[in-house]
């Protein structure tokens, strides 16, 4: 079972700690596994806080009907849907994520995906990008609970890694530009083969994947 407890306490979840301190200067941020630490993921906080892009919006023409993002972080999907007449809300374990994103016009709430959200079991659609499926270090919770956010034959819309066989959880931390790094946390890298085994686990079924912008995603239906 995933330890939400470490998920709040580290990534995201201090005033003053990487992820807040990039998000404050569009940085970018090193995310490392210990146990390997000549591969570092490069996670660039400046593209979460542009504004959404084609690529983005393309994801949300096929909501039906209001959508929730999981790991929001500064709203770049809260601002495009709310454009394109979609009610939304993000969730995120930042404070800071949180107040940037309501200060671009987008509703977020403070917290976890693993605790209760507003109007669960209601929303049409799901999104789970910029990586956020390795949220608590484990898929295969992670997608139960979204299948328990959206409708009955709602969408979950997932970014997966360019590496279609990835399939890890670690032990993660992240370091900012000038050095500052996170308490460890528990985190997932999963591909698209691993996602669909990981999907049917959860109850989702996989009806579609595809590739755009260099970025790969699949679409699953609770």
């Amino acid at each position: 079972m995933t330890d939400t407890t470490s998920t709040l306490q580290a990534f995201g979840a201090g005033g003053d700690e990487p992820y807040a301190r990039a998000l404050r200067s569009d940085g970018r941020l090193r995310l490392t596994d210990p146990d390997r630490p000549g591969e570092v993921v490069t996670m660039d906080v400046g593209r979460w806080s542009a504004a959404a892009d084609r690529v983005d919006r393309s994801l949300l023409e096929g909501a039906d009907g209001p959508v929730i993002d999981l790991g929001c972080g500064p709203g770049r999907m809260l601002v495009a849907a709310l454009r394109m007449g979609l009610p939304a809300l993000g969730v995120d374990v930042s404070a800071e994520a949180v107040a940037i994103a309501t200060r671009s016009g987008g509703r977020a709430v403070q917290g976890s995906v693993f605790e209760p959200v507003p109007d669960e079991g209601h929303w049409d659609t799901a999104l789970i990008i910029d990586g956020n499926i390795g949220i608590g270090g484990d898929p295969v919770a992670l997608l139960a609970r979204a299948a328990e956010i959206v409708r009955d034959g709602g969408r979950v819309v997932v970014e997966t890694n360019r590496d279609a066989d990835a399939d890890r959880t670690y032990v993660a931390t992240v370091t900012d530009a000038d050095g500052h790094a996170s308490s460890a946390f528990p985190w997932a890298e999963v591909g698209l083969t691993a996602l669909h085994a990981h999907a049917a686990t959860a109850g989702l079924t996989a009806r579609q994947s595809w590739t755009d912008g260099g970025r790969h995603f699949c679409e699953l239906i609770a």
